[in-house]
């Protein structure tokens, strides 16, 4: 089971863990300041996190495709499992 736990590894880069309660931060302030309507704020999230993951990655990898690529990839994953932690924390609220 610990094994299973440990393959986000794989996934997502350990240090762009940080991106995850970085961007769901992001994601509450856009949802309080209701100038965005909430079906835009995954997508704005998305954007955001691409744009962070690959300024990390062509930062330490230099502007090659595969870091580009990379910073790609690891923004849409981060941002994606911001919005899976906010739409679990909804849920857990449901009776």
């Amino acid at each position: 089971m610990r094994g299973d736990l440990m393959e986000y590894k794989e996934y997502i880069k350990p240090e762009l863990l940080v991106l995850i309660p970085v961007l769901y931060y992001i994601g509450m302030c856009f949802k309080r300041s209701k100038k965005f309507d909430d079906r835009f704020i995954p997508m704005l999230l998305g954007c955001f996190g691409v744009l962070i993951a690959m300024l990390y990655m062509v930062g330490t990898d230099g502007l090659r495709f595969l870091s580009v690529f990379s910073g790609i990839t690891q923004g849409i994953l981060c941002a994606g499992s911001a919005v899976y932690v906010n739409q679990l924390i909804k849920q857990s609220k449901k009776g």
